[in-house]
């Protein structure tokens, strides 16, 4: 995730070593800070954050759910307070997806409405037909046709039936690529799980699948298991700065005092920044009690790195026909739900 043009704690290079592919960036909080129109001017979001590889970015659909107590929604599109200054920002399907070719993304998503946990099946609908569907219309007629992919968003709650219903639409309409929206909100596993394999299942194998907001390995091996292509999370970044680092053994919580003498690195066999250099879990601990900017860099390349080595092992096995027996094997050992 580089929310802000940036993957927190990390610069290009270092995103690079962990063997990151694509980065996502957001169109509402860069439309309001330092705006979508000076980007532009810079020569585009790649100049800008100096990323060289692809980048896609949000439609500010999530900011709908995570900003619900600072906007207003109607059919035509949603109006925010903005969280830096409180000033009106408008935001119309025609509108992000200005926003997004300002940006100069490779793929932009369609503007929908992200619901939030529990939703009923009347509001679900009415969300559907009033606003989800008929703005991922909108924004599909302002496709570039430029090189560049534009990914629909399938929604509906937490109703089978709906999430079908939208995704039986949006398939007929020429989408590079389609995204499951509106998961992982605090629905719990098994109705993410049930929620996720019907969309999955409405969607083409021909066509690229995203899950939205889903990062933590388990979720990430279920979810490639039920046919999921591409994911974005802050969970890995996030976690590493609050001093959680992702091992095969499971997450280390390095402000434990029993990380205080450990001379281990966070995890043999990894070749990330910190691992690579022979750095102790003692060492990274110190620097988090220490307050040190670098406890962040380190743990943040660390738990990329985790997650690309899960991901590059998924793909192997998927290659060598062997996914189900890898997936598993690696649910076996994994401890916890995350």
């Amino acid at each position: 995730m580089g929310t802000a043009a940036t993957v927190k704690a990390l610069t290009a290079e270092q995103i690079l070593h962990t063997g990151t592919q694509i980065v996502l960036c957001n169109t509402y909080h860069l439309a309001v800070r330092p705006g979508d129109d000076l980007i532009r001017r810079m020569g585009g979001l790649h100049r800008f954050m100096g990323w060289n590889g692809p980048i896609l970015t949000d439609s500010g659909g999530f900011q709908i759910f995570s900003l619900a107590s600072a906007r207003d929604v109607d059919k035509d599109g949603v109006t925010f307070r903005n969280h830096v200054d409180g000033a009106r920002m408008r935001l119309t399907p025609e509108r992000a997806m200005e926003i997004q070719a300002n940006l100069g993304s490779d793929i932009a998503m369609v503007l929908d409405e992200c619901l939030p946990f529990p939703s009923d099946d009347d509001t679900a609908k009415r969300s559907l037909e009033e606003r989800t569907i008929p703005w991922e219309l909108r924004s599909l007629a302002c496709h570039p046709r430029d090189g560049r992919a534009v990914f629909a968003i399938g929604q509906g709650g937490f109703s089978e039936d709906l999430r079908r219903t939208c995704l039986s639409e949006l398939v007929r309409h020429p989408f590079d690529g389609f995204a499951i929206g509106g998961l992982a909100v605090g629905e719990g596993r098994d109705l993410f799980l049930r929620m996720l394999a019907v969309s999955t299942d409405a969607i083409p194998e021909s066509s690229p699948r995203y899950l939205m907001g889903v990062g933590s390995p388990r979720e990430l091996v279920e979810a490639i298991g039920l046919g999921v292509d591409l994911f974005d999370c802050v969970l890995p970044t996030r976690n590493a700065r609050n001093g959680q680092a992702l091992t095969a053994a499971g997450p280390l919580r390095l402000r434990n005092a029993a990380y205080s003498e450990d001379a281990a690195p966070l995890e043999d066999g990894c070749p990330c920044e910190a691992c690579g250099n022979r750095l102790s879990r003692a060492y990274i601990r110190h620097l988090f009690m220490a307050g040190e900017m670098l406890a962040g860099t380190l743990v943040t390349s660390h738990n990329l790195t985790f997650l690309q080595r899960l991901l590059a092992g998924a793909r192997a096995a998927i290659e060598g026909g062997r996914f189900t027996e890898w997936a598993e094997g690696f649910l076996a050992t994994y401890p916890g739900p995350g």
